[in-house]
């Protein structure tokens, strides 16, 4: 890549895909290299790294590109032209890898020719399409298999999120019972009191009552 990492100009975030993303074309070179200088059945497997290569470095330019956002207005002038030139960089790399496989002499070597009269031509095409098809589908294979086991794990989270609520509203639920009983037993304990209550006023006007009728007693026994 043509730029030098400037971890001023933008995040940390950024700054680590921008070193990642340095590693992997600087690998992705190297292997174009590599198919340039192969042939038959070692070719095409370099050919199958490369393109893998290419793939973890789309992703990392889509992670940059979302992460740019993120970067201030003042800094974001610089890493737009860092970005620009790692996605010209990628085109090119991209170019360069499908040229190479498509040089269909060096992939099959010396048995390959392009004779329509080639009886062998048509099998190779078709097995050159089979190929392909076959490694579409293990791609996707692979992609579905990936969102089904983060789809597992979301699963498997949530339904531990959930039984994590639930012991907690069980818990709740049981100190609420509790608090309830807690409350029954005070009201009986303040209706009790309230009923001594009542009974000592009843006692205590009596007592105030028989005295007062006592008093009334003496005095009028004494006057007469």
């Amino acid at each position: 890549m043509s730029n030098p990492l400037d971890t001023d100009a933008g995040s940390e975030l950024f700054s680590s895909y921008e070193a990642e993303l340095k590693l992997i074309h600087a690998d992705l070179n190297q292997t174009l290299d590599q198919i340039a200088e192969s042939s038959g059945e070692h070719r095409k497997s370099i050919i199958r790294k490369a393109e893998r290569a290419l793939e973890e470095a789309t992703e990392l330019l889509d992670q940059m590109r979302m992460e740019k956002q993120n970067i201030p207005s003042a800094a974001r002038s610089k890493v737009n032209a860092r970005f620009r030139n790692y996605a010209t960089d990628l085109d090119e790399a991209k170019r360069k890898l499908k040229s190479l496989s498509d040089d269909r002499k060096a992939l099959f070597g010396d048995r390959y020719t392009d004779d329509p009269q080639d009886e062998h031509l048509e099998q190779r095409q078709q097995l050159l399409s089979g190929t392909d098809r076959l490694e579409r589908s293990s791609a996707r294979l692979q992609e579905s298999q990936r969102v089904a086991l983060e789809t597992e794990d979301i699963g498997r989270n949530t339904l531990a999120d959930l039984n994590r609520q639930r012991e907690t509203i069980m818990h709740t639920r049981g100190n609420l019972q509790q608090s309830e009983g807690y409350v029954d037993t005070s009201i009986k304990t303040l209706r009790g009191m309230a009923r001594r209550m009542a009974t000592n006023r009843i006692i205590t006007i009596a007592i105030i009552t028989t005295l007062v009728l006592l008093i009334v007693a003496v005095i009028y026994s004494k006057f007469h």
